[in-house]
């Protein structure tokens, strides 16, 4: 077999084993075996204490100075509407990666909308724009709830979107953001919940899955609804990972039909 079917191979083993849910790696790094000391075998012995480096070991406890959640969270709670809440945003300076990106992607659609959808993290072209879901998938996405009647363009809250990610900037590459990084921003997506009011939540992707239900698998949770922060919210495909597997845009058909099922029974 030539090289470039077994990349190929390869990558699409590892695709199919992220959307099943197998997303965590054992470690943070790879590690060598055959680098390992081998040991006789013999009772366990307890390693002796080793001292901290100073910089890991203050000598003062930790205040909501020092973490970038209890800032974000402090932060996020002085947020009246969601004019400032944009500006609490673009004003927060613990996320390295805000150091690369363009522009601060916050929201874009009818925040009067029943129907928030919140995505992972800007791409490229949205990190241009400063708007989110506007590259390819971001098209996709409009041509999608289109098909049902909805849009971020749309006057009336009936049939508009509000449309956010879990970060507003952009990973380096496009790459998954960090556990850390999630855990940062989510007071702000909390708040931005709170003050946009809607009634629904479609959870776009394996990411804003992870922060807001503490759960992976998208292909698990797709088409099921559940709740998160306290609204009735329905995991989909994100619109990149149709542009990757088409085959899949009859599952997300179907919960889009859902979707509209359920905004006109309420």
């Amino acid at each position: 077999m030539e090289s470039g079917s077994d990349h190929q191979t390869a990558r699409a083993l590892l695709e199919w084993q992220v959307e099943l849910g197998a997303t965590e790696a054992i470690g943070d790094a790879p590690v060598n075996r055959f680098e390992l000391r081998q040991e006789a075998p013999g009772p366990a012995r307890k390693a002796p204490a080793r001292p901290r480096a100073a910089s890991c070991a203050p000598d003062r406890p930790e205040t909501a100075a020092d973490d970038p959640v209890l800032v974000a969270r402090r932060m996020a709670a002085q947020a009246e509407d969601l004019e400032s809440l944009a500006a609490a945003v673009a004003a927060f300076d613990l996320c390295d990666l805000k150091r690369g990106a363009r522009n601060t992607v916050f929201a874009d659609g009818n925040p009067q909308a029943r129907v928030m959808i919140i995505g992972e993290a800007p791409g490229r072209e949205e990190d241009l724009q400063g708007r989110p879901f506007v590259g390819r998938a971001g098209q996709l996405l409009d041509r999608m709830f289109a098909a049902i009647g909805m849009g971020r363009e749309a006057a009336h809250p009936e049939s508009a979107l509000y449309i956010t990610n879990i970060l507003p900037w952009r990973p380096p590459q496009n790459r998954e953001p960090k556990p850390e990084e999630i855990a940062m921003m989510l007071p702000f997506v909390e708040c931005h919940v709170e003050l946009a009011d809607p009634e629904v939540l479609v959870l776009m992707g394996n990411i804003s899955c992870q922060a807001l239900l503490g759960r992976r698998g998208i292909t698990r949770l797709r088409g099921k609804w559940t709740s998160a922060l306290g609204r009735p919210a329905l995991p989909m495909f994100h619109p990149a990972y149709l542009l990757r597997n088409p085959r899949a845009k009859r599952e997300a058909w179907h919960d889009l039909l859902m979707l509209q099922a359920r905004l006109r029974e309420s």
